[in-house]
């Protein structure tokens, strides 16, 4: 019986070479443009959190999804406390999970306005850490594919494998290194790359595991081939998350 491993990367192609010209359109733009861009994938992603644990309430997801995308923008302006107002309409409202969910989306909102703040300082440094997320996506989707072996976490990523992961790792290290060869980064950044890979891994993990408690497979059905906006950028947070510690101790090793 013919495998059917690949069934999807038709689509999957599809829908990511349609969502890389809109990244790569909100970088290079920046400005007000990377600001609504990001955004609107997290208003959406917030949507998405709402949707898992009460999928039948439409103006609640609508809810959550607007006081998301006003905490963002309100939090460009200082107004920090607004990033809570989704978190606690999930955390407060009716529903499974939501202290949870709240926590959740408190740290995915937060990471938001750091990604706005990192491209604040420059295009190069927003570029690396999507570039990161990714790479290591594809190579480990091709490398886990073609050489199975060990789950990484099957309990909370069944399709997830050390094969696949380690070279996701390989492949942001080589993000890195091009980086450095090009002038735009230190050597530091040839292992800062695999370290903010590694974090993204463990967005895309923490993401399943909430999927999984909720009994569904995918966060939505916005992207075809990959599931939701949640399912597509959950790496994401992890990896604006890695790169924010690592600010707080050292500098970055890459040119704003």
């Amino acid at each position: 019986m013919r495998s059917n491993r690949w069934a999807d990367l038709g689509v999957r192609l599809a829908s990511g070479l349609v969502l890389a010209g809109l990244g790569v359109l909100s970088v290079w733009a920046g400005g007000l443009t990377f600001v609504l861009m990001t955004t609107a994938i997290f208003a959406l992603m917030a949507w998405e959190l709402a949707a898992l644990t009460d999928a039948d309430h439409a103006p609640s997801r609508l809810l959550v999804a607007g006081l998301g995308a006003g905490g963002i923008l309100a939090a460009q302006w200082g107004l920090w406390p607004a990033l809570l107002a989704a978190p606690l309409a999930l955390a407060l409202t009716p529903r499974r999970d939501g202290r949870l969910l709240g926590l959740y989306a408190a740290v995915m909102l937060f990471a938001a306005h750091h990604f706005i703040e990192l491209d604040q300082r420059g295009a190069i440094l927003v570029a690396w850490i999507v570039l990161v997320v990714v790479v290591s996506d594809i190579m480990g989707y091709f490398a886990g594919r073609l050489l199975g072996g060990p789950k990484f976490w099957p309990k909370a990523s069944p399709k997830k494998t050390w094969s696949g992961t380690v070279a996701g790792w390989v492949g942001a290290a080589l993000v890195g290194l091009g980086l450095v060869i090009t002038g735009h980064g230190t050597p530091a950044l040839v292992l800062l790359s695999p370290l903010v890979a590694f974090a993204g891994q463990l967005g895309d993990i923490a993401e399943s595991l909430l999927k999984r408690r909720a009994g569904v497979k995918d966060a939505s059905n916005l992207i075809p081939g990959h599931g939701g906006v949640l399912d597509r950028f959950d790496a994401l947070i992890g990896a604006v998350l890695a790169v924010w510690v690592w600010g707080l101790v050292l500098p970055l090793p890459i040119g704003g």
